[in-house]
């Protein structure tokens, strides 16, 4: 019993380097890609960039009055409805971790 945990134990220590080794290269590229794609889609909006999302809002807001909704097809409904889902879920997973509890709030 003694020899077999010692072969253990040996075999970490000689088996660490080498699972850490192929840790880091697995990682590095995805690593990589996320920091690229973090670097842009994760930085706040600049100040040039507020007037025109208030401007594309206004057009959204105008293109809705004008029931241009009524021409979106099967396909982008489903979408934009997958979309809108996917948010409501983050917010509720957001809320739950607030409260930290599934439990709702004590009214």
């Amino acid at each position: 019993m003694a020899e077999a945990a010692r072969r253990l134990v040996q075999k970490v220590v000689t088996g660490g380097p080498k699972l850490a080794l192929a840790a880091v290269n697995y990682s590095k590229p995805r690593a990589a890609t996320f920091w690229k794609y973090a670097r842009v889609e994760l930085t706040p909006p600049t100040p040039g960039e507020i007037p025109v999302a208030v401007e594309s809002f206004k057009n959204l807001v105008a293109s809705f009055k004008a029931g241009q909704y009524k021409h979106t097809t099967v396909k982008d409904a489903l979408r934009n409805a997958l979309v809108v889902t996917e948010i409501v879920m983050w917010f509720y997973i957001g809320e739950v971790i607030g409260r930290r509890s599934l439990i709702g709030y004590n009214v």
